[in-house]
């Protein structure tokens, strides 16, 4: 085995592309594994305005062009992406001057282009597993999920290993894919605490553009979709305001959201309500930091990322518990477990805590100890080499090496 190890990580999204979890995850995780004294590449789709290689922290960054090729729809976009994604990641594996040791390849997008680059180099390939589409579609129930599906199953059984952000994940990749035991490793996710650490913002000032000075603000972050339980908050409104005075943040967007919009309309309640699409990180940061509660309704939720920024952020949270929340959430101490799908649950969690100010500071200061504790991403840049050591030890031993 080589001295310093070489990775190269596949991933359709990348700063400054940032449609979900991912693209930060693969950010701070690869920025800290040069910290730990490895080679990392990682290979992205191309972006307006980003160059096609540039350095990051010590991080080699390709874009490839993702349109090379006119494509009629979504699926026929993700064939042809990743094989241009493969051709050009070949040939600069080829040129560049470290032999790399392993790929490694983030969710069901790129598969293709990584399993190819598996056969092409003879090199063990990994997988993260952020989610599936029969968990995000709760079943599989059109042919596009049913390709999706396969297209996860595949990118698992070439996986030399197969990681996953929880043990709820753990247990639902290995039912959904019939998949060993063996062949999967938990790995949380992180949080980058600085990022909050270094908000220097003018509460009372910033504050006063979202709520009037006597409205508790309750924020939710993510996409406007059935399975991150938006619909459960914006049910659950009356029965929180009936008891509370208070204004709900609704941040991000998605094919619910005029649904959402219809539902509040209907109640009389637009005052109350606002829904600000998406908006920049600072400003989330600064929201994040001034909510008096952080709420995460969700239906399925293999990690809940939002959930431990919000730890970060010293907002106290209310979240449902399923899936990976009820690995970071522990009930009464770091944070409120409500029943999921469920608003009575739901308001009875944020009435508690925006009732109860020595109760909600608890809450988060517990939490901010938890998130230093766990969710470091120094130490899970140490736990992700650890498995990239012990993959190439098996690999050394194998006829494939």
């Amino acid at each position: 085995m080589k001295d310093k190890l070489s990775v190269m990580m596949l991933s359709w999204e990348y700063p400054p592309r940032v449609i979900r979890g991912i693209s930060p995850h693969i950010y701070f995780l690869s920025k800290n594994l040069v910290k730990q004294d490895v080679n990392v590449y990682v290979i992205t789709c191309d972006f307006p305005g980003a160059p096609a290689h540039e350095v990051i922290d010590g991080v080699e960054v390709y874009r490839v062009d993702s349109y090379k090729n006119p494509s009629p729809d979504f699926a026929t976009w993700v064939y042809l992406m990743n094989m241009n994604m493969q051709k050009e990641t070949a040939s600069l594996t080829r040129k560049i001057a470290d032999k790399i040791d392993v790929f490694h390849a983030h969710d069901w997008l790129v598969a293709n282009a990584g399993i190819g680059l598996k056969h092409v180099f003879r090199k063990p390939l990994l997988a993260t597993m952020h989610s599936t589409e029969m968990g995000r579609r709760d079943g599989l129930h059109n042919t596009t999920e049913r390709m999706i599906h396969e297209t996860e199953a595949w990118l698992t059984y070439e996986a030399w290993k197969v990681i996953c952000c929880s043990d709820y994940m753990i247990s639902h990749v290995k039912y959904a894919f019939g998949l060993p035991t063996d062949k999967l490793v938990m790995v949380p996710n992180g949080v980058n605490t600085q990022s909050y650490e270094n908000v220097n913002v003018d509460y009372k000032s910033f504050r006063s553009k979202f709520a009037l000075p006597e409205e508790k603000i309750v924020l939710f972050v993510g996409r406007l979709v059935y399975e991150k339980g938006i619909h459960v908050l914006i049910n659950a409104v009356p029965k929180i305001l009936s008891k509370v005075n208070a204004k709900f943040i609704i941040v991000g967007s998605g094919y619910m959201k005029e649904q959402l919009l219809n539902i509040v309309r209907s109640m009389g309640l637009e005052h109350k309500v606002l829904f600000e699409g998406f908006i920049d990180e600072t400003t989330l940061l600064q929201l994040q930091k001034c909510a008096d509660v952080s709420v995460v309704p969700s239906l399925f939720e293999p990690f809940g990322i939002v959930a431990l920024e919000a730890m970060a952020a010293q907002s106290p949270v209310v979240a449902s518990d399923t899936g990976g929340l009820s690995e970071i959430i522990e009930h009464d101490v770091t944070g409120v477990k409500v029943y999921p799908n469920n608003p009575d649950s739901l308001a009875w969690g944020i009435t508690k805590v925006l009732l109860d100010e020595n109760y909600a500071r608890n809450l988060k200061e517990n939490a901010y100890k938890r998130v230093q504790e766990k969710y470091d991403w120094e130490k899970i840049a140490q736990q992700t080499k650890h498995i990239y050591e012990g993959v190439l030890g098996e690999y050394s031993k194998s006829f494939w090496a």
